[in-house]
């Protein structure tokens, strides 16, 4: 392979984490956007979302067979809503009775949360590395489509574009909604959004369901890809999400992502230059430069349209 389709190929792969980590700092920022608090916690529910789609896959399968399109359909909308359900529960208990009390009160029941979330996945679950089944995995991880010399897998694009349509259906969502209306008035005064009738507690609650259900498809497209599940996999890639989460802009829907393809793309040519055991090293050396530049991010936070 000459050099040219080496780098096309190592930016392919930057894109695609990139793209893994956007999903998953979008839930960061969106909640950050509308409370102002980082939910510690959201890292184990991207966890969690893989563990319920190996699980529902195969639960379906023993009931009515191999159907790979239907049951992997299936498993990823169960995953979306064990995780939305998790998303829920930790709003209503580490944030919500938390609000007004000191900010270090609910930063330290999410992080509360999420060790509980991995140990219960590690006590009650798996222990174990589990494998995600390869035969339903295959279908998008051993089909390519060919550019010139370079080859993307189904997988790749697969994940590429669900970013993408999710980017765009926020933005949408954000900006030409009524619930849009009602998430930028609640992350701009959530006092005055009561005032005006807005229902504060349930926005806030939406927010945390929408995010926990990207993080479920984060998690099955990073299962899939690796083929491995782990109790503390949601541990890294939080890390990395909420990283690009700053680097972009904390609070800004465009920044996450940015950031996160930034951070995929500092990642994939760090694993050329140098091996993957320098990827953290780089990765925070770019954070703090950029921070050092621009503290607020890349794009900033933008305060009248942050969510």
């Amino acid at each position: 392979m000459n050099s040219a389709s080496t780098l096309t190929e190592i930016l392919l792969d930057g894109i695609s984490r990139g793209a893994v980590y956007a999903l998953v700092a979008l839930g960061y920022t969106m909640v950050y956007g509308v409370l102002g608090m980082i939910n510690f916690a959201h890292g184990e529910i991207f966890m969690i979302g893989m563990f319920a789609c190996v699980y529902a896959i195969g639960t379906l399968s023993v009931m009515w067979g191999d159907h790979v399109v239907l049951n992997l359909t299936l498993g990823i909308v169960v995953a979306m809503i064990f995780s939305a359900c998790y998303g829920y529960a930790n709003e209503r208990i580490a944030y919500r009775r938390l609000r007004k009390s000191h900010i270090l009160a609910p930063l330290t029941s999410a992080i509360g949360i999420s060790t509980f979330l991995q140990y219960f996945i590690f006590l009650n679950v798996s222990k174990e590395k589990v494998q995600f089944p390869r035969y339903y995995s295959d279908l998008l991880t051993t089909n390519y489509i060919s550019i010139g010399p370079v080859e993307i897998s189904y997988l790749r694009i697969a994940i590429l574009g669900l970013t993408l349509l999710i980017m765009g259906g926020l933005f949408y969502l954000i900006n030409f909604t009524r619930l849009g209306i009602a998430l930028r008035a609640t992350a701009q005064d959530q006092l005055m959004a009561s005032l005006v009738g807005i229902p504060v507690d349930k926005i806030i609650a939406f927010t945390f369901i929408l995010g926990s259900a990207l993080a479920a498809i984060a998690g099955v497209m990073v299962a899939m890809y690796t083929n491995v599940l782990v109790f503390d996999a949601g541990y890294r890639v939080g890390l990395k999400a909420f990283t690009a989460a700053i680097l972009g802009g904390i609070g800004n829907v465009p920044g996450a992502v940015l950031g996160a393809m930034i951070l995929g793309l500092t990642e994939a040519l760090t694993t050329l230059q140098f091996g993957s055991e320098w990827n953290d090293v780089t990765t925070f050396a770019v954070l703090m430069l950029v921070l050092l530049l621009r503290p607020r991010g890349l794009l900033g936070e933008r305060v009248a349209d942050k969510v």
